[in-house]
């Protein structure tokens, strides 16, 4: 992502503890960092972490590969030395009449008492039986290595009871599973659950458990509307510190659209100032009429605040949930797929002859979306299903509150049309979008799990996602493909940026045992699009010889029958099960049309929020 001062972007990490004799420690098992020119800001997920990974490099964050230097924060609250200010101090007793004092004392008493009560209800409350905890082992895929998976890990987290048989968690907390389990509270047996579906974007996992003895007794939650400001909140989870279910209180400090750190994605979310720590992740937050208003996902550390933690609100979870039941299976939340510029300068409004205030300015529309086909750069966006958008790409938002443009988009699903009433040359007309999921030239996460390989001849070639870049070195990457990662578009659906990951070393390909990390672009002249197109170029090529172009115009050139014949004996000395991944198996398709392949890089505009360096751009 670019860097500039004052800039600040997540990025998705994962965090392992190794444990050695009998010293343990847990850190979460994925983390993401916000980063700004003057303090250190981190905004994790809060999945406790108690086991081990093998990744032989390390995890790093985008801002060490750009040399941004960053302050890990530990897994505990993190609080500021100054505190809380004035405001949460007494003040001495010599500035309070007499009167005023012994009315306080006496309100202090009502309050103990009141707090007592509502502790004994709160501990008989049916509704924490509906709280599990849940143990997750993981195994996540070796993308540097594509055909094996690293050493497995385990983590705890929490999960509450919908009704039907099902489980409501985070995604990170089951992300790259092999096994999960789950136990009531007040149980001692962990029973075997089962992942229905995983919102990577929205982080929420949906999970069921078959045995009918976990459910005897059980009673679901019961979902609340969206809350208001200041409205009481109480997070019930099993974080560090116990075994047992733990309870925090607080309030609601803000509702707004919020960076989702293991999505990457922009999204409602409820800002509460609860304590929630590594383990709570999954668990519900409840309001007074003990309504569960959402489910807590990820806390934001920083020198210069306290107590700032996130629950995905109800509506984000409805919204899962009846994507679940319409395709019976998670589809992904929608994007209108354009980069917009707020309008709050009268001269750039009057140049585009927009006469009111308001409006956002169309610089970019993805070539992968529907909207590529009814809008262009320079047209305002002035409405969104008649609903008005503001110079500052807001729109109204329940009583007396504005939120960000790209809230609207979020209602919809896959497959939806909006309606969008545009000024173009000063001419107001409505167009009609198709929205469906953001199409990644460079994914932040692997469909299925394991990375797509394919082996010719010692020669690695894998496609470039963002694990990949956070498991290697920044000097291994190299700046001009991280450059192609956050400012590249795709041009198509299925596009990849295939590259020669390593180089087995082999009598065949002496002279090219160092490459590593590089770009290819083409084979024996014709561009390659994907993995899946390399393979088939590959399969059915009758030429003598393989010639490889890669970025800087450097080629590599193999005899095409020795390099088939080196496969099984490569194969052999390195322990590799196969010399390409299942999936490069099933016979090509070509679905690109004619044309799309040759248009020009789209290399120039940053790929998310997160790459932009200030508040005048969003991506919708």
């Amino acid at each position: 992502m670019a860097v500039a001062v004052g800039n600040c972007y997540f990025s998705v990490l994962t965090s392992t503890v190794k444990f050695r004799s009998t010293v343990s420690a847990a850190q979460p098992c994925f983390s993401a960092s916000l980063w700004s020119s003057s303090s250190c800001h981190t905004l994790k997920p809060v999945c406790r972490s108690s086991g081990a990974s093998n990744s032989r490099r390390g995890d790093k964050s985008r801002s060490e590969k750009e040399g941004v230097a960053k302050k890990l924060i530990g897994n505990g609250d993190v609080r500021s030395g100054s505190g809380r200010g004035k405001k949460g101090q007494a003040q001495p007793a010599a500035y309070k009449p007499f009167g005023t004092q012994r009315k306080e004392k006496k309100e202090s008493v009502v309050d103990q008492k009141e707090k007592q009560v509502e502790a004994r209800n709160l501990q008989d409350a049916d509704f924490l039986n509906a709280v599990v905890k849940v143990y997750c082992t993981h195994t996540a895929p070796d993308y540097s290595l594509p055909w094996q998976k690293q050493r497995q890990f385990t983590s705890t987290g929490s999960a509450f009871m919908i009704g039907d048989g099902k489980l409501l968690t985070n995604a990170h907390c089951v992300e790259h599973y092999t096994q999960v389990k789950v136990k009531r509270r007040g149980d001692d047996t962990k029973y075997v659950a089962k992942v229905l579906a995983k919102g990577v974007d929205c982080d929420i996992a949906l999970l069921t458990v078959e045995s009918e003895e976990f459910w005897k007794g059980a009673e679901p939650l019961h979902f609340g509307s969206l809350p208001h400001l200041q409205e009481a909140v109480t997070v019930v989870g099993y974080p560090l510190g116990g075994d047992t279910i733990s309870v925090t209180k607080g309030v609601v400090s803000r509702i707004e659209v919020t960076s989702y750190a293991h999505g990457s994605s922009d999204l409602l979310g409820i800002q509460i100032d609860a304590a929630i720590n590594p383990g709570n992740s999954g668990g519900p937050a409840f309001n007074d009429q003990g309504e569960c208003i959402g489910v807590a996902f990820q806390v934001y550390r920083s020198e210069e605040a306290e107590n700032i933690g996130y629950v995905i609100p109800t509506t984000v979870v409805s919204h899962f949930l009846n994507d679940y039941e319409r395709n019976g299976k998670y589809t992904g939340f929608p994007c209108l797929g354009v980069m917009l510029q707020k309008l709050e300068n009268p001269a750039l409004r009057a140049c585009l002859k927009v006469e009111s205030v308001e409006g956002v300015l169309v610089r970019r529309v993805e070539p992968t979306c529907d909207a590529h086909n009814v809008l262009k750069e320079g047209d305002v966006i002035v409405s969104f299903d008649d609903v008005h958008v503001g110079c500052e790409g807001t729109v109204p938002f329940r009583s007396n509150e504005r939120i960000a443009f790209r809230y609207l988009i979020s209602q919809k699903f896959a497959g939806d049309v909006a309606d969008l009433g545009i000024i173009r040359a000063g001419e107001f007309m409505k167009v009609k979008a198709e929205l469906n999921p953001r199409v990644h030239l460079v994914p932040y996460h692997i469909d299925g799990g394991q990375p797509s390989y394919l082996i010719i001849a010692g020669l690695v070639f894998t496609p470039l996602s963002e694990p990949l870049i956070d498991e290697e070195c920044d000097d291994s990457i190299g700046l001009k493909l991280l450059a192609k990662a956050r400012y590249s578009l795709a041009r198509f659906k299925g596009e990849q940026i295939v590259i020669l990951s390593q180089v087995l070393a082999n009598e065949v390909n002496i002279g090219y045992e160092d490459m590593s990390n590089q770009q290819v672009l083409k084979l024996n002249g014709t561009p390659i699009k994907n993995i899946r197109h390399l393979a088939h170029l590959v399969d059915s090529c009758k030429h003598k010889y393989l010639v490889f172009e890669f970025e800087d115009n450097y080629i590599t050139v193999l005899e095409r029958e020795a390099a088939l014949a080196s496969s099984t004996s490569i194969l052999k000395d390195y322990g590799i099960p196969a010399e390409r991944s299942s999936d490069l198996l099933e016979p090509y398709v070509d679905s690109v049309v004619d044309g799309q392949a040759d248009q020009e890089d789209l290399g120039d505009s940053p790929v998310s929020n997160l790459e932009i360096g200030f508040d005048g751009l969003i991506w919708a």
